[in-house]
């Protein structure tokens, strides 16, 4: 018998066929190489009903909403905030939602944060690793971080494949390899850019176990011996590494988790499915590389899979509450 669905997922993309037309209209057809997914309301809960997922925090995040038109930019993000939204309020147990933002503009972006959070009452947003070679922990995206720490909003973090990758010849889609880079570019360029340091309020969940992270943390530690660099990181990069959270997607298995485990407290880990770009069969064996990872106990996994998320999201926490009270 399949065990009632309990796992948060964090990791959770949205593909309203809107989005999908709105893209290919640009020409773009896939994420990091992957064709963009098929996907409904129905098939997304029927996966989550099989692989053990109670709520899944939806996103769009690679290739994001902005395509080279501001005003096309802007009207895209809404659209899918809204969906997201209405999601939300349909299945209030299964979703909840990341706000996708029109970056790389900043005012529209800030624009749209007000929006999310203070009608739609969005439970964090997603921010791509990278905007046009503009990492996170760039001066232009200061406005934004400084609102989202004003806001101590929970920020997911995805890659994408940065213009300068696409003209690799390399044999295998650019998902594959750029993507683990992308976001431990963003990550390195988020600490000894001080942003870190300065915000102090935010919840950072890093997709794919942080990508390269956590098996090169000591190198990026190095910075550390370089003065301007530790000027703006004066607790050192490991003590920032240790306060970002870390999904599970995609990294499920012993070579990742070993590492990741000798980083962070499993407490900073989340579990992370990556459906729909993951194919179902790779999403339980994720499941089961997690169930597997030996050193993890019983109360570890149930902290990763359901517990550490539900800390992070004030508004899940209370829908699980109230409904252990109504079934009590």
């Amino acid at each position: 018998m399949t065990a009632a669905p309990h796992r948060i997922d964090t990791h959770h993309h949205l593909m309203p066929s809107f989005y999908v037309d709105a893209a290919a209209r640009h020409g773009i057809t896939t994420a990091g190489d992957i064709p963009l997914p098929r996907w409904t309301v129905e098939s997304a809960l029927a996966l989550m009903d099989r692989s053990g997922i109670a709520t899944g925090v939806g996103s769009i995040a690679a290739p994001g909403v902005h395509f080279g038109d501001r005003a096309e930019a802007r009207a895209l993000a809404r659209r899918c905030n809204e969906f997201a939204a209405r999601l939300v309020a349909d299945h209030p147990q299964r979703f909840g939602s990341f706000a996708v933002l029109p970056l790389p503009d900043v005012e529209l972006a800030l624009e749209e944060v007000a929006y999310a959070f203070d009608t739609l009452h969005a439970d964090g947003v997603v921010l791509l690793a990278s905007y046009d070679e503009h990492y996170l922990g760039d001066p232009r995206f200061e406005p934004l971080f400084a609102e989202l720490d004003r806001r101590k909003a929970v920020v997911f973090v995805h890659p994408t494949i940065p213009v300068s990758s696409h003209a690799l010849k390399l044999a295998m889609p650019g998902a594959m390899i750029e993507f683990v880079f992308d976001t431990t570019r963003a990550v390195a360029n988020l600490i000894y850019s001080g942003t870190l340091e300065r915000y102090r309020n935010l919840s950072i969940i890093l997709a794919h176990a942080g990508g390269t992270v956590p098996f090169v943390s000591w190198r990026i530690a190095q910075g550390d011996r370089i003065p301007a660099l530790l000027e703006k990181a004066p607790r050192g990069a490991v003590a920032y590494l240790e306060r970002l959270y870390y999904d599970t997607a995609m990294s499920a298995n012993r070579h990742a988790l070993a590492s990741l485990h000798e980083l962070v407290d499993p407490s900073h880990i989340v579990f992370g499915s990556d459906t729909p770009f993951l194919p179902e069969p790779l999403i339980q064996e994720s499941e089961r590389g997690l169930a597997a990872y030996a050193p993890f106990d019983a109360a570890t996994r149930a902290g990763i899979e359901r517990d550490n998320a539900l800390a992070l999201f004030p508004r899940l926490r209370e829908r699980a509450q109230s409904q252990t009270k109504v079934t009590a």
